[in-house]
């Protein structure tokens, strides 16, 4: 034979072949012709931190009967498929006995119309493996019609590899093929799947939830006809704070073509679709693939009319430090989010006074629009005692995920109203908070945003006093807004002292994306004073702007170098802010540069850091966890002869990309220059002789709180002192908000909850002994988190939750004494944590028919106190003062 035609007629082989193992992979069903397939799904859910799986665990099998209708000649064909004989089975909720084995499998009895329901045919319009319409009866119960959904989403494939988007039971997911012999491979990345938008969390993911789900199908085609799908479905989702309480939810389907093709049904005549639909004698109607959310009504929720019915009864804790006043703030969010507008209000109005603060904050937390039109009309800004007030804007500032109501609800109170000062500051910072945290949701293009912007830059423009002005730029740090990043600067560089520090302030708030290259440049003008003196706190925090955001080698060079001509106190305490970045080997961006100039023998040198003052700044670590890593920062600066000009004690949260200022509370005292007869730097004019406060917790900056202002009110406040410390923040936050449906591709559905509340007291104190050349300061703060973490699994034949409820009680104390004297200066810094109790109990509840069960676990125990070794000096200097003082 003729070697070309031999080697032509072998490529017409191959390619014949290739065709033939393509066609093969394109499933098709023949006319007339009633397919069998056994269809068996397995579900559980199961608690992660058991040592042993523990949770609820449900089994079913059904025949599945799929028969073509109609085809056109294009290639699309109606397909009927029909569920027989579907039975199942759970696991009883009891405890496992001690060989660990399972009791036995308890039977789940159907009600006749679920058992008409499920029978009832659906059609799917179906080409070449992809599913392009379902068809069914739209008042079908939801549950079941999602059953029903996950059958039919084992239809849908593809005969050759790629990345493409399918929709499914579980939404519109994209999903890559790969293709071997006879089988298809089918991965869903499940985290790209858009659906019906469902639920909410909180804009922090420290306070949200990890979810990690996988997905994968295994098609089996011989001879173009489908003969078994695997698909196996997995999802951990556990709270970001704390991923050892998590849940594990297991979904396996598994599809069996039982027998060759039997004698079906005839084929239904039709020119289109739409007649053979409607030949069909059940008129179905057309319905989309993703599974529709269900909500589970709630039997055994709280309710506000029952309680106040018996609230006469029933008494409302107001210790924020205790976990029973946490837990019931979370059950008053829980009957307030369905309640009535009247309900609360007559809530509000018949509450004794001492426990007003308590359910306004549960209101605002709930942020229904029953609960905020009730607070609407219950808050009258020009009658309600001052405290009732801050409790409302304040709760307001910390709420997790805000929306535009409640900031509306916000600025009416405010707007145009002779409000008290504290009030009017207090409403402005909140009004900020919240602008920034719309923002974040995306929504910073809603009228009530573009309002609560205009507010803060109209206050801002209008202040003719200096209080004024700097709570504006507070709010503005709260909002971070880049588009006000040139105002800042502008106040930051021409303001007097206290503006440029709060503008500073506001600034450090932006994440380094933030700081261009116009920032930098003001800030350089500023630590470099090249247009005006500046207090040395101004410069400070200009130069840490510089230090903290990808910063330029010459930039560090010449902080280091202009140290050699500041005062001891302020270049001791910029040296230590350069060593302690080096120290910190995850988190400083400028760790890097930093450690290559300081490879540079003529800035390290001893000339450098030699300084002999008593200023410093450090951070490390508290605490370390799988998930959250917690840090401890301390600067002090001092002046020449010894006296405390500021302290800042920071407490920050480090997890999941983010960072969180959990807390942050600032001591400054000005003007004691003159009462310890130094001399002012060249330039520098005389401030006022002031001390005062400023706190951030959770990324909020609250209003500065000032302790004495001028001579004569020192004075006052040293002779009349009562020696209780001042209220930092007291209340009760909604942290932890979170709510989000799952809809597994078998079709069922399970809702991720969690919610928790924190009830937080910070008091502080600072206490100047003229007589016994003292200063004490004192942050003390307590709290307690009630955390309530649960999924629900819904389906046509089992209903159940799996729950973990987490509490603690902390208390947290942060002292510092020095002495003057002695030569240098004693100080001592004592940070010491008390015991720790906490308490967790897992529950597993599960209804199936008329029978249901609930089994629960527990474990408590107590974190040991313990005082923080913060430096080896500081240790030798605190047994110093406290054995002097104990003699």
């Amino acid at each position: 034979m003729d070697p070309q035609a031999l080697w032509g007629c072998f490529c017409l082989l191959c390619f014949s072949l290739l065709r033939a193992a393509k066609g093969n992979l394109l499933p098709s069903f023949q006319p007339r012709s009633l397919y069998q397939y056994q269809y068996s799904l397995a579900v559980q859910l199961q608690h992660t931190s058991t040592p042993s799986p523990w949770g609820v665990w449900l089994q079913a099998e059904a025949l599945i009967h799929l028969q073509q209708l109609w085809r056109d000649p294009g290639g699309e064909e109606l397909l009927q498929l029909q569920i027989h004989h579907l039975k199942a089975q759970h696991q009883p909720g009891e405890e496992r006995s001690q060989d660990s084995t399972r009791g036995s499998p308890v039977e789940i009895a159907l009600s006749p119309e679920a058992q008409t329901e499920l029978q009832q045919p659906v059609f799917i319009s179906w080409n070449s493996g992809k599913v392009k319409a379902f068809y069914g009866n739209e008042a079908e119960n939801i549950l079941i019609s999602n059953l029903k959904r996950g059958i039919i989403s084992l239809f849908q494939l593809q005969p050759h590899a790629g990345t493409t988007v399918e929709e499914d039971a579980s939404g519109s997911c994209q999903v890559t093929y790969t293709v071997s012999n006879h089988s298809i491979t089918k991965a869903k990345d499940l985290l790209s799947c858009s659906k019906p938008k469902s639920g909410f969390t909180s804009m922090n993911k420290i306070f949200g939830v990890k979810w990690q789900p996988s997905s994968r199908s295994q098609y089996v085609v011989r001879d173009s006809l489908l003969q078994s799908v695997l698909a196996e479905e997995s999802h951990v989702v556990a709270p970001a704070l704390r991923s050892r309480s998590g849940i594990k939810i297991s979904s396996r389907q598994q599809l069996q073509l039982v027998s060759p093709a039997m004698p079906g049904l005839a084929e239904v005549s039709g020119q289109s679709l739409k007649d053979v639909l409607a030949g069909t004698g059940a008129r179905p109607q057309p319905l989309g693939m993703a599974s529709l959310p269900f909500r589970r009504v709630c039997t055994h929720c709280p309710s506000l009319r029952a309680f106040l019915k018996a609230s006469d009864r029933q008494r409302v804790r107001t210790d924020t430090s205790k976990v029973a006043t946490a837990w019931q703030f979370q059950r008053f969010i829980q009957m307030l989010r369905s309640a009535k507008k009247r309900d609360v209000l007559q809530l509000l109005r018949r509450a004794p006074e001492e426990t007003r603060p308590f359910l306004v904050e549960a209101a605002v937390a709930t942020q229904s629009v029953a609960s905020l039109a009730a607070l609407s009309d219950f808050l009258d800004f020009s009658q309600e005692p001052k405290s009732l007030l801050e409790k409302f804007l304040y709760t307001a500032a910390f709420s997790p995920r805000p929306s535009g109501e409640l900031l509306h609800l916000v600025l009416d109170k405010l707007d145009g109203k002779q409000l008290a000062p504290e009030i009017w500051e207090t409403g402005i910072v909140a009004v900020g908070s919240l602008v920034g945290k719309l923002c974040q949701q995306k929504l910073c293009g809603l009228q009530v945003v573009e309002r609560g912007v205009e507010t803060i830059l109209r206050g801002l423009r209008d202040a003719e006093e200096e209080p004024k002005v700097v709570i504006s730029l507070l709010a503005l740090g709260n909002a971070r807004l880049p588009e006000t990043i040139p105002t800042l600067l502008e106040h930051a560089e021409d303001g007097p002292t206290a503006v440029t520090t709060a503008a500073t302030s506001a600034l450090q708030r932006f994440p380094a994306a933030h700081i261009s290259s116009k920032v930098k440049q003001v800030m350089r003008r500023i630590f470099h004073q090249k247009r005006k003196s500046y207090d040395k706190t101004c410069r400070l925090a200009a130069a840490e702007i510089l230090l903290d955001n990808h910063p330029l080698p010459m930039d560090v060079i010449n902080i280091l170098l202009a140290t050699s001509e500041m005062e001891a106190e302020v270049a001791t305490f910029l040296l230590m802010k350069v060593q302690n970045s080096l120290r910190d080997h995850h988190h400083h961006l400028a760790r890097k540069v930093m450690k290559d100039i300081m490879g540079d023998p003529r800035i390290n040198n001893y000339n450098f850091f030699s300084k002999a003052g008593i200023s410093s700044s450090f951070s490390g670590p508290l605490t370390v966890t799988q998930d959250l890593t917690s840090t401890f920062g301390l600067d002090l600066l001092f002046l020449e002869g010894g006296f405390l000009r500021k302290s800042v004690s920071d407490f920050s949260l480090l997890g999941h990309g983010q960072r969180l200022r959990a807390a942050q509370v600032t001591f400054e005292a000005q003007g004691m220059e003159s009462m310890m007869g130094e001399n002012l730097s060249e330039g520098e004019e005389q401030p006022e002789l002031m001390a005062g406060m400023a706190a951030t917790f959770f990324d909020v900056q609250l209003r500065p709180v000032v302790f004495f202002q001028g001579y004569t009110d020192l004075m006052a406040k040293v002779l009349l002192s009562s020696g209780e410390p001042t209220s930092v923040v007291r209340g009760n936050l909604l942290l932890l908000d979170h709510h989000q449906v799952i809809p597994l591709q078998s079709g069922l559905q399970v809702t991720i909850k969690l919610q928790g509340g924190l009830g937080l007291d910070v008091s502080a104190n600072m206490d100047v002994s003229i007589w016994e050349q003292e200063l004490k300061t004192s942050v003390n703060a307590r709290g307690s988190l009630a955390m309530d973490f649960q999924a629900d699994l819904d389906s046509p034949l089992l209903q159940a939750t799996l729950r973990s409820q987490t509490e603690v009680e902390t208390s947290i104390h942060f002292d510092t004494k020095l002495r003057f004297s002695s030569s240098p200066v004693l100080m001592c810094l004592q940070l010491r944590e008390e015991q720790v109790p906490y308490r967790e109990v897992l529950t597993v509840s599960q209804s199936a028919g008329s029978r249901s069960s609930t089994a629960r676990r527990g474990r408590r125990g107590a974190v040991p106190g313990r005082e923080f070794a913060l430096h080896q000096t500081n240790s030798k200097v605190c047994n110093l003062l406290l054995s002097a003082e104990k003699e």
